[in-house]
């Protein structure tokens, strides 16, 4: 027998259940999802149709969400009822919902190689703790919250590898009604990985442990560099160099890009950037232009021999 709750009540044991499996930035995370979107819309509801989540995707859509937001909204939604149906407090059944197909090109930030060079030849004239992290991402595809949490332990001189074992962000806590800085370790298991130590980021790495004072690469401090502190300096240092802006995330899409560009093989690519999977890679990297099609084509063609 089903003892009825609503949505708001099932989602506060949901909340109870899921604190003691996952990451204290993952709560925050699922709290500020069901505060912002969930509750206001679904909070007082005893059962919830499909029809109601298609409409609410819809909506949401429409309001400007990027769909992978609504995807992941949606799956907290999902999580939530479908803990209600398994301890009998809510109805749960599946739902079969369709995303509006999107026919918007994906444009992602990278720098031209001319400007790359640029960067990276200013960055190799002056190493410093200030701006090895920004050569790091550049030569490994790290993400702004790994940069700012490496720590000169986890640089293997010897074996010429970065050990990526850590992430520093700030996020939402919802029960404090303010922000905070999180150093933790990844997310998932991919996102744990060694990358080899490219020859120009090598001597540059060195020049900066001989002055360092600080266990992290990045900065003088005894604490992990803020990421969004780190954004601004990254801003400021592509106008100085006269280089259109791009967001900090942008290093890691423009390495990835030279990756594929030097014909590197997909999988290692996705492994060094950490991907849950490969098809992430291929969906985000591998746009062949004109004339790799048309190279395509004419090897088809000639081996017809015809």
């Amino acid at each position: 027998m089903i003892i009825q709750k609503n949505f708001k009540e099932v989602a506060n044991n949901w909340q109870e259940a899921k604190k003691i499996i996952v990451k204290h930035s993952t709560m925050c995370a699922y709290m500020l999802t069901l505060q912002t979107h969930l509750l206001p819309h679904f909070g007082t509801k005893t059962a919830i149709t499909e029809s109601e989540v298609q409409q609410f995707i819809i909506e949401k859509l429409s309001s400007g969400l990027a769909r992978k937001t609504v995807r992941d909204v949606v799956a907290v939604l999902k999580s939530v009822v479908k803990y209600g149906g398994k301890h009998k407090i809510f109805p749960f059944e599946e739902w079969e919902v369709k995303y509006p197909t999107d026919t918007t090109a994906r444009h992602l930030q990278t720098l031209t190689l001319h400007h790359q060079c640029i960067l990276m030849r200013y960055l190799i004239d002056k190493p410093n703790a200030q701006n090895i992290g920004i050569l790091l991402s550049l030569c490994t595809g790290m993400r702004i919250g790994e940069v700012c949490a490496l720590k000169w332990a986890e640089v293997d001189f010897d074996q010429k590898v970065i050990v990526v074992e850590h992430t520093v962000g700030r996020i939402y806590n919802c029960e404090l009604k303010s922000t905070e800085k999180i150093y933790s370790t990844p997310k998932t298991k991919n996102s744990y990985r060694e990358i080899p130590i490219s020859k120009q980021l090598l001597q540059s790495l060195k020049e900066v442990r001989k002055t360092s004072s600080s266990p992290f690469v990045i900065g003088v401090s005894i604490h992990s560099k803020e990421p969004r502190s780190y954004r601004d300096y990254f801003s400021r240092l592509l106008k100085r160099l006269g280089i259109p802006k791009i967001v900090f995330h942008g290093l890691r899409h423009t390495f990835a890009t030279r990756c594929i560009e030097s014909q590197c093989d997909c999988k290692t690519v996705s492994v060094l950037l950490g991907h849950s999977n490969v098809a992430t890679t291929l969906n985000l990297y591998v746009h062949p232009n004109l004339n790799q099609k048309k190279r395509c084509i004419e090897r088809m063609s000639n081996s017809l021999n015809i």
